[in-house]
């Protein structure tokens, strides 16, 4: 039988003329001719970690692939990703950042859509796609669009939107974060209020989740930045440390509040909470420290922050992974949903159809893991194996 992950179709690593730093691009498989995938910036980054995040994406697209839904305009596409050896902070960060989308211009006017990712944000790469002579950084999917000036239109629209000071494009992951753990809850029949939440990283991802779970009732009593933990055993005033946050996530310890104590960093980890997510950096979780975890729940906020052999031992102390390919691909699936008209450049129609998308795939994750006797991570990994086949089959695809 054919494996439904083969070896993945383009890796390729370049090196910059200038400083050195090293970038890459892996393009796991394309379906009609297509494929999805954020770039991501930061030092130590590795052609394995970026091959492993597409293989992540492919699921991605997989899992949000319904065959008896006729009436979605989105049909997922492949998985992909680009990543690149540098610290984002470094001065010389942008420059190699335009070099290194000028020297994979032709991917991504082909066959790679990309957006931003850890260490990147959306305007920033915008802003060094056009230097480097691009239309757009999602331009490869415009010949699968009926209206592409529609699309476009919408889709920037959409990401002109702000909901109290924070734009809809970084609000809706954290949206579907938040939707992933409401779910877990209610199916163990947890209340919201009162369930403590820790985090590590308050950027993009985790700065949206803190606040949909927050507002949800929940209390978060730990947030990690790279300056190390914020603490209050009675719940942070998300609000006030968003509105204190740098570009970069990182929190003016000058806004802390009375109660609120500042902690090592790794401190996250061991807080007394029922929730953790990891919202920041792969490989956060593993195996000796995860020894430390006191939560009942690890949600995937972040990509690959738990190393497998970190999981197993989760596990095995009765503490459930919800997987970063169901967890955090509700952004990926929003900027389709918009571009091919799903949902129209509103907050509350994007939140909807998100909190019911996640909560669906989180149920159906669930459901598979309990029949299989399973890691919610193999139920994840089972359903977007079933569903590739019938994705091939109905679309096409290039391994």
């Amino acid at each position: 039988m054919t494996s439904p992950f083969p070896a993945p179709l383009i890796s390729l690593t370049w090196t910059d003329h200038v400083t050195g730093a090293e970038g890459y691009l892996v393009v796991d498989r394309l379906v009609r001719g297509v494929s999805s995938g954020g770039l991501r910036m930061r030092k130590g980054c590795t052609l394995a970690e970026v091959a492993g995040l597409a293989r992540g994406m492919t699921m991605k697209e997989a899992l949000h692939f319904d065959a008896e839904d006729t009436q979605a305009r989105y049909i997922p596409l492949g998985g992909a990703k680009g990543g690149i050896d540098c610290d984002p902070r470094d001065p010389a960060a942008y420059g190699v950042l335009v070099r290194f989308l000028r020297a994979v211009r032709p991917y991504v006017e082909s066959v790679w859509t990309t957006g931003e990712d850890l260490g990147l944000s959306q305007d920033l790469v915008d802003r060094a796609a056009a230097e480097a002579g691009l239309v757009s950084t999602v331009q490869a999917v415009f010949p699968l669009l009926d209206d592409e000036e529609g699309a476009r239109r919408r889709l920037a629209d959409a990401f002109a939107v702000t909901v109290d000071g924070l734009g809809l494009d970084e609000l809706v992951g954290g949206c579907g974060v938040a939707e992933s753990v409401l779910a877990a809850l209610d199916r163990a029949g947890v209340a919201h209020a009162g369930t403590r939440v820790s985090l590590q990283g308050f950027g993009t991802m985790g700065g949206a989740t803190a606040r949909f779970l927050s507002r949800a009732g929940l209390a978060v009593v730990a947030i990690a930045d790279v300056k190390g933990t914020i603490a209050d055993p009675s719940g942070l005033d998300v609000e006030a440390l968003l509105a204190a946050r740098d570009a970069h996530g990182a929190v003016d310890r000058g806004a802390l509040r009375k109660g609120e104590e500042k902690l090592p960093a790794d401190a996250w980890l061991a807080a007394d909470a029922e929730v953790l997510v990891p919202a920041a950096v792969s490989y956060a979780v593993d195996a000796v420290n995860q020894a430390s975890v006191r939560a009942r729940w690890v949600v995937e906020a972040a990509n690959m922050p738990v190393l497998p052999e970190a999981e197993t031992l989760l596990a095995a102390r009765g503490i459930t992974v919800l997987p970063d390919v169901v967890v955090n691909s509700g952004t990926n699936a929003w900027w389709w949903w918009t571009l091919f008209g799903d949902v129209e450049a509103d907050a509350e129609e994007a939140f909807g159809h998100t909190r019911r998308a996640m909560r669906a795939l989180v149920g159906q994750v669930l459901d598979r893991a309990a029949a299989d006797g399973c890691t919610p991570r193999a139920a994840a990994h089972a359903l977007a194996a079933d569903r590739l086949p019938v994705m091939a089959e109905r679309f096409g695809w290039y391994r």
